[in-house]
């Protein structure tokens, strides 16, 4: 099993769940978080206000899927998330040792189907 993480830009969010849902994964976690990005030329011009500036509204994605839908998730994720231009976002990829459905105990990755 794997954990695909994505922090993507929140404009984005809306094709990609539905990128994912048209490839079968039809459950996700996300968050509505705020980054911090540094653009050089930016922050020597603007030095006073660069924080503020930078701060990026993004969604965290958190996916947990079977070996055989590893592929066809950040295959979604990256051909929907991208718009071609700096801060398009981040997607990280986890091994996860095991799985339990809390309401029944059972443990496993055919609790994942």
């Amino acid at each position: 099993m794997k954990k695909v993480e994505a922090i993507i830009r929140k404009s984005k969010f809306t094709i990609v769940k539905e990128a994912l849902h048209d490839v079968g994964v039809n459950f996700f976690s996300f968050w509505d978080v705020t980054g911090v990005g540094i653009d050089k030329e930016e922050s020597t011009v603007l030095s006073q206000i660069t924080n503020e500036v930078n701060k990026m509204e993004r969604c965290y994605l958190t996916i947990i899927v079977n070996d055989d839908f590893e592929e066809v998730t950040i295959k979604a994720i990256l051909e929907s998330a991208n718009s071609g231009e700096d801060g398009d976002g981040m997607l990280f990829v986890s091994s996860v040792n095991e799985i339990y459905r809390i309401r029944t105990g059972e443990k496993g990755s055919k609790i994942l189907r």
